[in-house]
């Protein structure tokens, strides 16, 4: 699997090296023409407004609208996909909620379908305020969704890729494996 991880800014290393120890072959992102052939796609954290300016510089947030494979967005990640910005994921977020730089914090978090807690580590993460009515909520912390789904859309507001624990990115690869089957 070609998986593509954005790497204007962020944390991209991090999600290529997790990428890569589940079997992946990471492709880093930072023109339109690097999404060509890839099987899906991962947003990393980083600073969303940063983000946003890199992505029209290159061209890059026109081309991740009209890139069909699954996409995996996390804490800066998941507020591009939002509908403020590029409108693919049907929630509505708040940038930094959980409070600046020195709020942050690692939480156990209740994940859908596994007896196992997830770990979460939060730095200066988004809170959603909103969900829409095709959006699946995967794992909350204190009552709010901080792991979601929509469709071929995967978006946490937390950092996966920062502890050992490989189930989102898993999860994420499962759902680029059953894309695969559907346009095969």
């Amino acid at each position: 699997m070609k998986i593509g991880v954005l790497a204007v800014q962020g944390n991209f290393r991090e999600h290529a090296a997790m990428l890569r120890r589940l079997g992946a072959d990471p492709v880093e992102v930072r023109k339109p023409e690097s999404l060509d052939d890839l099987d899906g796609l991962v947003i990393p954290g980083g600073e969303s407004t940063t983000f946003m300016r890199l992505m029209r510089l290159y061209g890059l947030d026109e081309a991740v609208r009209e890139f069909t494979g699954p996409v995996l967005g996390t804490c800066a990640g998941m507020i591009v996909l939002d509908r403020r910005h590029l409108g693919a994921v049907d929630i509505e977020v708040d940038r930094n909620a959980y409070g600046r730089q020195v709020a942050s914090f690692e939480a156990d978090l209740a994940l859908a379908g596994d007896d196992e807690p997830l770990r979460g580590v939060f730095i200066r993460a988004p809170r959603v305020r909103e969900v829409g009515s095709e959006v699946e909520v995967l794992a909350e912390h204190d009552g709010e969704p901080v792991l979601l789904r929509q469709g071929r859309f995967i978006v946490a507001s937390f950092h996966p890729e920062l502890t050992d624990d490989t189930r989102v990115h898993d999860r994420f690869l499962e759902l680029v494996r059953e894309e695969g089957h559907v346009r095969a």
